[in-house]
């Protein structure tokens, strides 16, 4: 059984349809990334996913249980940050460590908490609060924060959507080694409108359609060795076939309402990629 299961979900906005009949699997262990345009409902999905919203039709469940509410077990990054302004680096951090390990004490939380922002490289600015750190900075707390709960899922938001490219570059393969160097495998799913990200980080990648009524194409594995370089992945044979798979479903999709209407997406399934010559 799939640590993370969606199945057949469903949800509407008053007469407007934005997902239909979507249904993903995801193994312990695994980086799985949703692909898709603005606006296609993919904020949506990851809001259903970790019990943040209620679907309308289908079910979630992680590790066998449905999904009703937020988990303990879970974390999530935002692109926002959703730090606390009034509150330190440290402070920030703690505050989600705390309910975590209630049965430890105060000293062992904050030795917690600065160990994981430390490893984030943030050990000179536990202090600050998030309006005197830098975007990238915020977006490390957060990050921090996340892995100190120790989740056994990781939902990401599109957790670099708002950083500069070289920012992004660098913390892209900050969450790369975290999720290698984990305790145990953290199992996570993060959604994106960047095709070459989700190639970066992904075990596999499924794109979602533009709305109404998206849906999620065939699943396409990534089975290229970690770690990836960004600048390698632009030419090399493997990527740019992901590349123009995921372009072309999203190609498709992306037509008028009205042309969406009535018509159907195959169920996820695995399409073999051809091995690199």
């Amino acid at each position: 059984m799939a640590l993370i299961e969606i199945a057949g979900v469903a949800k509407t906005f008053g007469e407007r349809c934005v997902l239909s009949g979507v249904s993903l699997a995801v193994e312990e262990g695994e980086f799985v990334s949703i692909a898709g345009a603005s606006a296609s409902g993919k904020t949506t999905l990851m809001k259903i996913a970790p019990g943040l919203m209620p679907a309308g039709k289908g079910s979630v469940s992680v590790d066998g249980k449905p999904v009703t509410e937020f988990s303990r077990e879970a974390a999530i990054v935002f692109q926002n940050y959703s730090l606390l302004p009034w509150l330190s680096a440290l402070e920030n951090v703690r505050l989600a460590v705390e309910p975590a390990f209630p049965g430890k004490g105060a000293a062992w939380h904050t030795a917690h908490a600065d160990r994981y922002l430390r490893m984030v490289g943030l050990g000179t600015a536990m202090s600050k609060r998030p309006g005197q750190l830098s975007g990238g900075m915020r977006q490390r707390v957060a990050i921090a924060r996340a892995f100190a709960v120790e989740p056994k899922v990781m939902f990401l938001d599109e957790p670099f959507g708002a950083l500069d490219a070289l920012t992004r570059s660098t913390l892209q393969q900050e969450l790369a080694r975290m999720c290698s160097e984990a305790s145990r495998p953290v199992t996570t799913l993060m959604i994106t409108n960047n095709i070459d990200e989700a190639i970066l980080l992904s075990d596999r990648i499924v794109a979602l359609g533009r709305g109404p009524a998206a849906s999620l194409s065939p699943a396409v594995p990534v089975g290229l060795p970690k770690p990836r370089a960004a600048n390698l992945l632009l030419h090399d044979k493997a990527a740019v076939l992901i590349r123009a798979r995921l372009a072309e479903f999203l190609t498709a999709t992306a037509r008028p309402p009205a042309a969406v209407r009535g018509t159907s997406v195959p169920a996820a399934r695995e399409i073999p990629v051809e091995a690199r010559s």
